[in-house]
C-alpha cells in the first residue's frame, strides 16, 4: 500500500511539472559582436591633419605696382602716392613742388625786370625804373640781373630733384607695401634698455624678422 501510494505521489508531481511553464528565459536572436570595428588610418595622414590644424591662417598681400606708381608720379605728383595709399604724402609733395615752382617763377619775372632795366641803361633809353633811380648805375643792375638768375636757377634745380624724388618714393614704397604687410616683418618704435649700465632707457627703432 505504501509503494502504491509513492508511484502515485511520484505520477502527480510529473504531470504538475509538465504543465509548468518557464518564464525566466530570454531568446535572443544574434549575440552582440565583442569587438568594434576600427578603419586602419595611416601615419602620414594623421600628420598631415595634425599639421592643417595647427598652421596659421594663411594672409592675403595685395601688391602694388612699382613701375605703374611711378609713371602715375611722373604725369602728376603725388598720384602716385595715391595710388599707394599714402594720402597724407600728397601735400607734402604738392607743397614741395609747389613752393620750388612759384619760387623758381618769380625769379625769372624779376630777371626779366633787371634785364629790361640793364638793357635801357646801357643804351641810355628812357625807362620808368631807371629814370627814377638815377644812382643806379649798370654795374649794380648787372649784378642784381646775374642774382635773380642764380635764384631762378636754383629754384629750378631744387624743384626737379623734388619732383624726381617724388617719383622715387612712390616707386620704393610700391615695393615695400608687400613687406610692410608681412606679419613676419615687423617695423616699429622701440625703448632701449642699458643692461650693462646705469644709462636711463632710450628710444629707438625695432627691426624683427621671424623665420
Amino acid at each position: 500500500m505504501t509503494k502504491l501510494l509513492f508511484i502515485f505521489f511520484l505520477f502527480l508531481m510529473g504531470i504538475f511539472q509538465s504543465q509548468v511553464t518557464r518564464n525566466d528565459t530570454i531568446l535572443v536572436d544574434s549575440a552582440p559582436p565583442d569587438s568594434v570595428a576600427v578603419s586602419k588610418v595611416s601615419e602620414t595622414s594623421v600628420v598631415e591633419t595634425i599639421e592643417k590644424a595647427n598652421a596659421p591662417a594663411k594672409i592675403v598681400v595685395k601688391k602694388l605696382n612699382p613701375t605703374k606708381a611711378g609713371l602715375y608720379s611722373a604725369v602728376l605728383p603725388g598720384l602716385g602716392q595715391f595710388y599707394n595709399k599714402k594720402y597724407w604724402k600728397i601735400p607734402v609733395v604738392w607743397g614741395a613742388v609747389g613752393v620750388g615752382a612759384g619760387i623758381a617763377i618769380w625769379n625769372q619775372n624779376q630777371y626779366k625786370k633787371y634785364r629790361e632795366y640793364y638793357i635801357a641803361k646801357l643804351n641810355g633809353t628812357p625807362n620808368e625804373f631807371v629814370d627814377a633811380r638815377p644812382y643806379l648805375d649798370k654795374i649794380a643792375l648787372g649784378n642784381a640781373q646775374d642774382r635773380v638768375k642764380r635764384q631762378r636757377d636754383y629754384a629750378i634745380a631744387i624743384t626737379g630733384l623734388l619732383y624726381i624724388l617724388n617719383i622715387v618714393d612712390a616707386v620704393v614704397d610700391a615695393h615695400l607695401y608687400e613687406g610692410r604687410k608681412d606679419p613676419d616683418l615687423t617695423f616699429a618704435p622701440a625703448v632701449i634698455y642699458d643692461d650693462f649700465g646705469s644709462a636711463p632707457p632710450k628710444t629707438g627703432l625695432s627691426l624683427s624678422y621671424k623665420f
